[in-house]
């Protein structure tokens, strides 16, 4: 009957433990509790809310006496240890009792409590606890009298304070804790005493006791009916067949954990209790229930919070029941399946350990609460990156900026369509559709720490009720929901043990179908998703050893391929994703497995299925759809469980008498007795399934590969590696629960403080690397493939980090973001400086004299200031960010397009003072070595040049600066009419803007343009003299510094140069580098601006510098290459189109080049344009259509396209030249694939031969038929125009 296992860890349970009050030494306090309710009570009264508080407040002593937590000990842990699993007594009785003992008395409720908690071992592996906690009667007089003595003392304080009359009643009635909800009803001293008093002679004492059992798996269900079973046994007026010790001597060494994919049978007390485990292709263990995370949030809630999950933001449960924490953060992290949580794991947080939630790194934590402090008062360090759920108020608070799931809609209604076939509310209600029995348990899984509905069932407490608004609420909801309190306790006792077997089954049936099915729902959602991934996951071409330490440099996964396949609604969530620790230990796993044989279960199991998939959809492995692909496999997975509880594979042996001496065993009711240690401390010598011989190591092998199997962890090498490999922030998986020194907590945040460099490091390279794009890769620093990941992702990244950077050891919390609360105390402590007499200049400017050199057009425009505090005010400014988070990241996002993050920080953090009055000692930001590193990498990002800023506000207003720069050598004094300008950007186009005349600049506003393009610029022709020669434009976008140059180096007005009385200029932003600023400002080189060549062809023909044919060809051979190159970079790695088609050197110049060889040179003083030859060819044309002188159908399509063309653009209203024409009909000819066509066409045309010397590339047929080719390369291309490029013309 019992199975063969090789390893001691297969046995059901490794310790039986109990924890309680230890009457030898007496009645302690429990100083950690207390001093963090001190702590929290200090914080409020030191802290913004002034001084509310009493003086002693806050101090465990305050409290009622019976409503105090006391030191709870280890009473007694059977067997002693366990080689493969050393007992951690410290952890065990902090998680057994995370509140220390509970006293009450006869008229409070004294239902037994069931919780669970996680134990994670240095290693990672883990160890699960179950804990019963229930009441036993204190028999020690001692213990009595000192609860009498601690009351007198209590009352007699208490006494005092309400008839003290200076204290000010309202803010003492806020502060008052409900847990002394006397004081709120009525100060009359009697009523105190009837509910706050324990009278020794009239009282019956009771004390929190705890059963427990560590076991290596979670059968959480099997495990409590052990427990209830064990406690029923010790409060039923019937002895147990058999003493306690046989139940415990059996659950401990003849209970063995049942294999994979098989079910086992073994008693308990009072019935037999089943319990099942998955096979190796089915998804793993979970034994919580998970309807009752979705009936606790609701699919909504549970959806977000399993988002932010996986985006490894960090996570806090608040609840009053320690069940519902672990059920929780189970429940999520299962779901996540094949993926795991790779941070800080810590179901419930000890009271002690409150300073964790400090620590900058993802983490999933739980803290209790003790039911009556709301929300507002819990100071959390950070909050700008925080997921905080209030479970039991049905509340979830979400980061900023939180990308939806993909298909989010469908998926809730599958997961809906699961739950309401339970009879679970996808909305999420506890009262309604809970079976009666859930609903006990409910109410019942805290009145242990609960204060306040500690006595919910007696009806002395309904005045107290009304008091409570929470409560009063709860009951108008379970009025609605027709289920009254009262009622509900008699049905209770009525139903109570009918044919609870049958019950039990059936209801632990369901549970598991239940959980299945919604975990076949989730695991379906990844099976979907990533379907495809094997295709990108980039082998290492190293051997292993040397692939480990480069964990670092590699790339594992061809994210930027992968993402160019999704839906695009996807990617939002999905960049973000890809940049997990859990995703890059998920493809890590997967690298090192090359064989079936090697992989852990979950990638095994997640591998199988993604192969039915490609199966199922025989489709080619890119192509994506976002079509939702239901579930199919649920009642696949159902049947594997239901076969396995009807027919149980397994039986363990029978609970029997044990070889004890007489009148050992016996037991008093309502006590649960001190077992005899002699014979639970050793377990049978031989055991067909426990061969002791083996040696540890391997038993640890074996355990490991078994956890392995569950608990998806890796063996001792793989996790080894995988852990050193990734160490980013993630060096503390695990707070260790028992050694609480200062030196410990140092020694944890100094081990925060590198991670943090370390990670910032590593984004900066990222980030760089990304940014960079294809140049990096030349110089070596990782493959092409990370170009595509979403900049956006690794910016906000950026954020995030820098936010837990600043939160890092803040002294007193203020607002969500803790770097814009410094800067907001850094822009304070300025502008009082500044407001001082002694302060130069306008208040709130730096005395920052240094500007940059850069940022001018030449001498155009005199640079802009750099100040920190006018980049916030630019922030604040902004009507569109409403919250603080926010203000700090559009902050960032500013500094860094600005290229001033690191100095902009530098400077923030040169304050000494402010950061010694905001920071403690330990905290990053005052570790110096550390700062300097960390902003010499920020430094690095000043390489590249970021949009991030105006890429993202893309609504916001901003100031523009515009200056027009007329000609030096022909001044436009005499210059009379009105000019005006248009400035166009990637996003949007200003309209035309008059410019006064005698200073030809001016400033305005209007919504963001983008990245800038073009200006149209033109005059009215109006006054004595219209001619304006302008040398170029410049513009500045005020907030960001960029400033674009857009050169023109051309006359405007009719009767000089080509009767232009408008032209479109074309613009490049200026980089600054102040070397080239000061040559520009000398003599403008050769060639510097696009308008250059078509100075010298038009001003002076009789000048043109001649190009040779190979040059021509070698010019539009360089366009056309830049248009081409253009199209295979990533979207976002893209200039500007206009730029390649028009610009310098650019499509327009080049073909101009083509049409200037061999021109013959006209008569004196009269200058010939392209233009006018394209004119001719044109009434040539349509003479010859007219004449019907056709040489096939495709020349007169052709010749009807040129002809349209050119009639739509000169019967423009425009006041365009020639020059302006020719640009527009090459830009339209681009656009519609027709330049090769019009080339050929003229080529031929006799008009040619009037106006070319014989000479001209036009009329050498190869030459001609070269450029044809090459022109027919962008037919491949979708070419969008800019509006400003085709304004006007109709086609």
């Amino acid at each position: 009957m019992t199975t063969g296992f090789s390893s001691c860890s297969s046995r059901f349970a490794d310790y039986f433990v109990i924890c309680g009050l230890d009457t030898e030494s007496g009645l302690e306090p429990d100083e950690l509790s207390a001093l963090c309710q001190y702590i929290e009570a200090t914080k409020f009264r030191d802290g913004a809310r002034g001084n509310l508080a009493s003086a002693n407040e806050g101090e465990n002593f305050e409290q009622s006496p019976l409503r105090r937590t006391f030191k709870s000990k280890v009473l007694a842990h059977y067997p002693d240890n366990v080689e493969w699993n050393p007992f951690d007594q410290d952890a065990v009785g902090m998680l057994c009792m995370p509140k220390g003992l509970a006293f009450r008395t006869q008229v409070d409720s004294r239902e037994p409590q069931f919780h669970s908690f996680i134990i994670t071992r240095e290693d990672g592996s883990r160890t699960y606890g179950f804990a019963l906690t229930f009441f036993e009667e204190v028999t020690s007089k001692q213990i009595c009298s000192a609860m009498q003595t601690l009351y007198h003392m209590h009352n007699a304080e208490q006494y005092d304070i309400l008839h003290t009359p200076t204290s000010p009643p309202g803010p003492e009635d806020q502060r008052v804790p409900q847990s002394r909800p006397v004081l709120h009803a009525a100060p009359a001293i009697s009523r105190l005493q009837r509910f706050n008093s324990y009278d020794i002679s009239r009282d019956t004492l009771y004390v929190s006791k705890c059963i427990c059992l560590i076991t290596p798996m979670a059968f959480a269900q099997a495990c409590r009916k052990v427990l209830q079973q064990l406690h029923q046994a010790v409060s039923s007026p019937q002895p147990p067949p058999l003493p306690l010790e046989s139940y415990i001597y059996n659950i401990l060494y003849e209970v063995p954990l049942p294999p994979s994919g098989r079910s086992l049978k073994f008693s308990g007390v009072y019935g037999p209790i089943v319990c099942q485990r998955p096979s190796t292709s089915e998804l793993p263990l979970f034994d919580f229930a998970i309807g009752e995370m979705f009936s606790l949030l609701g699919v909504e809630n549970v959806l977000q919070l399993f988002t932010c999950a996986l985006l490894e933001m960090q996570i806090l449960l608040y609840s009053q029941h320690y069940q519902r924490l672990m059920t929780v953060a189970e429940s999520i992290t299962a779901l996540m399946f094949p993926f795991q949580w790779q941070h800080v794991y810590v179901p419930i947080l000890p009271a002690s350990l409150l300073h964790f939630l400090d620590a900058p790194v993802p983490y999933l934590m739980g803290l209790h609460s003790n039911g009556q402090d709301d929300r507002t008062k819990l100071e959390l360090p950070q909050e700008a990156n925080l997921c905080f759920v209030d479970i039991d108020n049905h509340f979830i608070e979400l980061p900023e900026e939180l990308p939806q799931f993909p298909n989010k809609l469908e998926f809730i209604q599958e997961i809906s369509e699961v739950l309401m076939s339970f009879g679970v509310s996808p909305e999420g209600n506890i009262h309604s559709s809970e079976s009666q029995a859930k609903y006990r348990s409910f109410r019942s899984v805290d009145m242990v720490s609960d204060k306040r509905n500690g006595n919910l069932a007696s009806p002395l407490n309904s005045y107290l009720l009304r008091e409570n608004e929470t409560i009063a609420r709860l009951q108008a909801l379970v009025k609605r929901t027709g289920v009254s309190l009262e009622k509900l306790e008699v049905r209770e006792d009525a139903s109570s043990n009918k044919d609870a077997r049958a019950q039990c089954d059936e209801e632990e049936l369901k549970m598991h179908q239940l959980n299945i099915q919604v975990r076949e729902v989730f695991a379906n959602r990844f099976t979907q998703m990533f379907a495809d991934y094997e295709v990108f996951v980039i082998q290492p071409s190293h051997d292993k050893e040397s692939w480990f330490t480069n964990r670092d440099q590699m790339q594992n996964f061809d994210k930027a391929s992968f993402l160019s396949d999704q839906p695009e609604p996807y990617l939002p969530f999905l960049s973000r994703f890809l940049e997990t620790q859990m995703f890059a230990s998920f493809i890590d796993s997967k690298i090192l497995c090359h064989d079936d044989e090697e992989k852990e279960h979950t990638l095994r199991v997640f591998d199988s299925r993604v192969d039915k998939i490609r199966m199922l959809n025989v489709r080619t492995p890119t192509l994506r759809t976002s079509m939702y692909q239901k579930c199919t496999n649920i009642e696949e997975a159902e049947k594997a469980i239901e076969m396995r509880v009807l027919k149980i594979d397994h039986t363990a042996l029978h609970p029997h008498l044990l070889d004890m001496k007489i009148g050992q065993g016996r037991y008093e009711q309502g006590f649960f007795p001190r077992l005899q240690s002699d014979v639970l401390s050793t377990g049978p010598t031989s055991n067909k399934w426990a061969k002791r011989s083996a040696p540890a190591q391997w038993r640890r092998r074996d355990r490991q590969k078994q956890h392995a199997e569950h608990l998806y962890l890796d063996n001792d090498q793989r996790e080894k590696y995988i852990q050193e490999a990734r160490n980013l922030g993630t060096t503390i998986r695990q707070p260790k629960l028992s050694n609480l020194s200062p030196s410990v907590i140092a020694q944890t945040n100094w081990k925060f403080v590198e991670g943090l460099l370390k990670e910032c490091r590593n984004k900066t390279k990222r980030m760089l690397v990304e940014k960079m794009g294809r140049e990096a890769v030349e110089l070596g620093h990782g493959e092409v493939s990370i170009t595509g990941v979403e900049e956006n992702t690794l910016i906000a990244s950026l954020c995030d980090l820098l936010e837990r950077i600043w939160s890092h050891g803040l002294q007193v919390k203020q607002g969500k973001s803790a770097l814009w609360s410094h800067l907001l105390h850094y822009q304070d402590s300025k502008e009082k400086k500044s407001a001082t007499p002694g302060g130069l200049g306008p208040p709130g400017f730096i005395h920052d004299t240094e500007r940059r050199k850069s940022d001018g057009g030449g001498s155009a425009m005199p640079p802009l200031r750099i100040s920190l505090i006018q980049d916030m005010r630019h922030i604040q400014n902004i009507s569109e960010i409403k919250t603080d988070v926010g203000k700090a990241r559009a902050w960032v996002r500013l500094s860094m397009e600005k290229k001033l993050l690191s100095r902009h920080l530098k400077q923030l953090l040169s304050d000494h003072e402010l950061t010694k009055k905001l920071y403690k000692r330990y905290a990053f930001l005052r570790c110096d070595d550390e700062k300097e590193q960390f902003l010499y990498h920020l430094l690095s990002f000043n390489a590249v040049d970021y949009f991030c800023f105006t890429n993202v506000f893309t609504t916001i207003m901003i100031p523009y600066h515009v200056v027009v720069v007329p000609s030096k050598k022909l001044g436009g004094s005499m210059f009379t009419a009105n000019p005006w300008v248009c400035v166009s950007g990637e996003l949007a186009e200003t309209g035309v803007l008059q410019v006064p005349r005698n200073t030809l600049e001016i400033t305005f506003e209007c919504q963001n343009l983008g990245k800038l393009t073009t200006v149209q610029m033109g005059h009215d022709n109006s006054g004595l003299y219209a001619k304006w020669l302008v040398e170029c434009v410049v513009v500045r976008n005020e907030i960001t510094g960029h400033t674009y140059k857009f050169p023109c180096g051309r006359w405007l007005g009719k009767g000089v140069d080509d009767g232009s009385l408008e032209r479109i200029l074309v613009g490049e932003l200026m980089t600054p580098t102040s070397e080239n600023d000061e040559r520009m400002c000398r003599t403008p080189p050769m060639q510097q601006s696009p308008g250059m060549m078509r100075r010298f062809v038009t001003i002076s023909p009789s000048s043109k510098p001649k190009l040779n044919t190979g040059q021509i060809q070698e010019g539009v051979g360089e366009a056309i290459n830049g248009i081409v190159k253009h199209f295979h970079k990533p979207e976002k790695e893209r200039g500007s189109l206009t730029l390649l088609l028009c610009g310098e050197y650019g499509l327009v110049w080049a073909l101009e080049q083509v049409f200037q060889h061999g021109f013959k040179s006209p008569r004196l003083f009269k200058n010939v344009f392209i233009w006018d030859f394209l004119e001719k060819a044109q009434v040539y044309f349509e003479s010859a259509e007219q004449r019907e002188v056709t040489p096939d159908e495709n020349w007169q399509t052709r010749v009807r396209h040129f002809c349209r063309f050119m009639r739509a653009i000169n019967s423009t209203s425009r006041n365009i030249g020639k020059d302006g024409k020719f640009q527009m009909l090459v830009c339209l000819g681009a656009r519609d694939h027709l330049l090769h066509h019009w080339i050929a066409l003229l080529a031929d045309c006799p008009i040619t031969n009037q106006m070319y010397e014989d000479t001209a590339l036009i009329k050498d047929r190869s030459l001609v038929n070269s450029l044809i080719r090459v022109l027919q390369t962008l037919q491949e291309f979708n070419i969008t125009l800019e509006a400003s490029l085709v304004k006007g013309v109709g086609i």
